[in-house]
């Protein structure tokens, strides 16, 4: 489990457990600076996957065969550690597994929204959310009648807290907040918004994708659980043949996540971000978006060259092997407010080093030559 003092991460012997990393592309070994996207996934969890299907697949909850017993109680089994790690003392019953954020996203604004909103309710969001959420509110607000609100972000990439005690009021019905921005890095204070909303008799919706897996979190301490979940049971939300390799992979993620310890985790993704944002800081022609330095957020920088559109220079680095995110990250009101049609993203995780960093400094170098 998780150690109470974060301790220095073994980056070389995580390293090894995803031998994706190996890969050479054109001779360079490659940088994978592209996590806020998409994750590698451990032996760990790949092993858990493959001996489900080699010794237990079946379908759950239908057989009173051997192999469905097995499947149905390393499923439900699965429900409880994740559970566990996000710290929601219910158990299985408030784990409800989807496809994706976005699919969870859908699920909650079309059950609940279509259900519960209509003429004079509202919906306060953020400028700063994904695509995912904003657009699903939005075609709620147009079904139902209600009307959505935007928490401004200043020009540090923080909310401003101020108006968002403004526009929560007693018509709001729900507030939908991202944990940690996927542009900005910048960690938002959903435990104050809970509080918020809940003096309003509101519910609060948190996009975790960026948090869960970098940090400790709590959902009971931080969101209050109990007084913002809707679902009884899971299993009602998981209709058909769910995803059960999946799931259980889920879970031996959360047991790989938890022997590293996830405050060290986070403060590793920490240091990663303030060195990125050192090292791009040394030239004149980047301009970094989000948090300032020394500022604790999440384990991205976002970034522009001058006169070198994201696209041009994710291709340039990629070049050298380096995979990073060009384009507005399914947040482009967010764009829109930074004045920029895209940036390029670099984002970190367990297994990223301060080498990586440099090599990706190192070929912004290639991409001032080429379009100079």
């Amino acid at each position: 489990m998780a150690t109470t003092e974060p301790q220095i991460l073994d980056v070389e012997g995580i390293r090894e457990d995803f031998p994706i990393l190996q890969r050479e592309f054109g001779g360079e070994q490659l940088v994978y600076l592209d996590n806020a996207a998409t994750a590698q996934t451990p032996d760990q969890v790949i092993d858990a996957m493959s001996d489900y299907y080699r010794e237990t697949n079946a379908n759950v909850h239908r057989g009173l065969h051997h192999l469905s017993q097995e499947a149905s109680i390393a499923y439900e089994d699965a429900h409880d550690r994740l559970a566990e790690f996000v710290g929601a003392s219910g158990g299985r019953e408030e784990m409800i597994f989807t496809k994706n954020t976005t699919d969870s996203e859908n699920l909650v604004a079309y059950s609940w929204g279509l259900n519960e909103l209509g003429p004079g309710d509202e919906v306060v969001t953020t400028e700063m959310e994904h695509h995912s959420s904003l657009v699903t509110w939005q075609q709620i607000a147009k079904r139902t009648g209600a009307e959505i609100k935007y928490i401004r972000v200043d020009d540090d990439g923080e909310l401003d807290m101020d108006h968002a005690k403004e526009l929560i009021t007693d018509d709001t019905r729900m507030v939908s907040v991202v944990h940690v921005s996927n542009t900005l890095g910048t960690k938002n204070p959903v435990g104050a918004l809970a509080e918020i909303a809940h003096d309003h008799d509101a519910y609060i919706f948190v996009d975790g994708a960026q948090s869960v897996p970098t940090m400790p979190v709590d959902v009971e301490r931080k969101v209050t659980y109990d007084d913002s979940s809707w679902a009884e049971l899971p299993w009602k939300f998981e209709a058909g043949t769910p995803p059960i390799a999946e799931g259980i992979g889920l879970a031996a993620a959360a047991d790989y996540l938890d022997d590293i310890g996830m405050e060290r985790i986070e403060r590793h993704e920490n240091e990663l971000a303030q060195y990125a944002i050192e090292r791009l800081a040394e030239f004149d022609d980047i301009e970094i978006y989000g948090p300032p330095a020394g500022v604790e957020r999440g384990g991205l920088v976002s970034f522009n060259l001058e006169s070198v559109h994201a696209h041009d220079l994710s291709e340039v680095l990629n070049d050298f092997a380096v995979a990073v995110r060009a384009g507005d990250h399914c947040t482009q009101p967010l764009h829109d407010k930074l004045g920029v049609a895209a940036s390029t993203r670099a984002s970190f995780y367990v297994y990223n080093t301060t080498d990586e960093i440099d090599t990706m400094v190192d070929a912004l170098d290639a991409a001032r030559e080429l379009f100079a």
